[in-house]
């Protein structure tokens, strides 16, 4: 029997035994993937029934719902990255029109963490300038500027929609960046230009690469978006390595040593982070030295390597000790500031076991540097109350959460979320309290 049909019968089987027709089926495929049971169409749905079609991208969904071992079709990791041969703008395009279209899964992966480091291609900008596709539209710093300033309309404080994005949480604007990319930006990357206009477009698309990857990781924790995450980080290292530009390098390696650490690959985090210092060690940002060796010691707390861990906070702490440049960089690094160095850095001293240094850190975030962005504020309230459930205040707890709670009202975002998730179950051991379980009830609501 073909494989199709042979999926196609169990997903008959599983559906007979639920008493499901197609319309059924494309409900709870729709309602899997997104809570929106219209999704799908119920024809789509007769048509992996009949194994007309093979449900690659909506197969992890099925396999969910319909309880069947997702390893029947073999939905393999993220594919491994392609050779340094390669072309980096074709497989940066490839990957945003999988994600529009919404086809070829693929997952996070730890070898594929690692093996970005050595994928950028130091001849791409050369061989392109030399020679141009046929038809090629002419880019010049106009379009470089275009898409340097929709990078920043759509993740920077300035902008509505960057308010969006850091306000709300990246789930709110992600297709509108990949759309941008893979429409816009698209014919650019494959124009005409001399050399120095193509390191400064590689370099923005690399911003917009990297902006994807913040997206797609903040937006849910599924398979399909910690794998559409990977690979945008990884190629937004590609794209600035090949612009030579060590900055934005170092701040995409950040987006794949973090996203380790979420994902519990704790040598990999480390070994990423320590290339994260080893790209911007020369750079002459104070923030963007703080901001990449308060990775390395994020990863190193997370791998419970104390030493490692206390000499990168300590070179971090140092770094943002010093003056921050007169004019920002564009890249994530150089608006590192001192109050997101201080909820980073007492998240670190929480791992490592110095509690009232820790809520000294995240009070210092909260109530000296001014975080002013909401789903920032939530993160760092949710966390300051699990410090102190931790060292045994009850009340400054309840304190924070309820803080938190309003500061998440609205906001999408797989932090809050686990946020949200986490003080449910820190607060049901307080069953006799009922501010205890009205924050409780409140968060269920948020999470539904």
């Amino acid at each position: 029997m073909p494989k199709n049909q042979a999926i196609a019968q169990l997903i008959r089987n599983a559906c007979a035994e639920r008493g499901w027709g197609p319309t059924d089926l494309a409900r709870a495929a729709g309602q899997a993937e997104s809570g929106d049971p219209e999704r799908v169409e119920r024809q789509y749905a007769r048509r992996w029934l009949t194994g007309e079609r093979t449900p690659a991208y909506w197969w992890p969904y099925l396999a969910q719902v319909l309880d069947l071992d997702i390893r029947v079709i073999g939905v393999p990791d993220t594919p491994p990255p392609a050779n340094v041969g390669t072309d980096t703008v074709a497989s940066a395009l490839e990957l945003g029109r999988s994600d529009v279209d919404r086809r070829n899964f693929v997952t996070a992966s730890s070898g594929y963490a690692l093996a970005a480091l050595g994928l950028p291609d130091p001849d791409s900008i050369t061989r392109r300038t030399k020679n141009p596709p046929a038809g090629a539209v002419r880019v010049g710093k106009g379009e470089v500027a275009a898409v340097q300033r929709m990078v920043i309309s759509l993740g920077d404080s300035a902008a509505e929609l960057g308010d969006s994005a850091a306000e709300l949480g990246g789930g709110h604007a992600r297709h509108l960046a990949v759309r941008y990319l893979t429409d816009d930006v698209a014919p650019w990357l494959n124009g005409s230009f001399t050399q120095a206009t193509g390191r400064a477009l590689f370099a923005a698309a690399s911003q917009l690469m990297h902006l994807a990857g913040w997206m797609a990781q903040d937006e849910g924790d599924t398979p399909e978006l910690r794998g559409l995450a990977q690979g945008y980080y990884a190629h937004a290292f590609r794209l600035a390595a090949e612009a030579g530009d060590p900055e934005l390098s170092a701040t995409a390696l950040r987006g794949l040593a973090v996203q380790c650490v979420d994902l519990g690959f704790r040598a990999e985090a480390v070994q990423l982070g320590e290339a994260c210092v080893e790209h911007g060690k020369n750079l002459d940002n104070a923030r963007a030295i703080a901001y990449y060796e308060a990775t390395l010691a994020t990863a190193a707390a997370q791998d419970d390597d104390r030493h490692l861990a206390t000499k990168h906070l300590a070179a971090s702490e140092a770094a943002i000790g010093r003056p921050a440049a007169a004019t920002p960089g564009d890249s994530w690094a150089a608006h590192y500031s001192p109050g997101r160095w201080a909820h980073e850095s007492g998240m670190i001293l929480s791992r490592l076991g110095d509690l009232p240094a820790a809520e000294e850190h995240l009070h210092l975030a909260l109530d000296i540097h001014g975080l002013d962005r909401r789903r920032t504020r939530a993160i760092v309230h949710a966390d300051l109350a699990g410090v102190r459930l931790r060292r045994g205040n009850l009340d400054g707890a309840l304190t924070s959460w309820d803080t938190f709670l309003d500061c998440a009202d609205g906001i999408r975002s797989i932090k809050v979320q686990a946020a949200l998730r986490d003080m449910r179950v820190r607060l049901r051991r307080f069953e006799g309290m009922s501010e205890a379980q009205q924050l409780r009830q409140t968060a269920a609501r948020l999470l539904t």
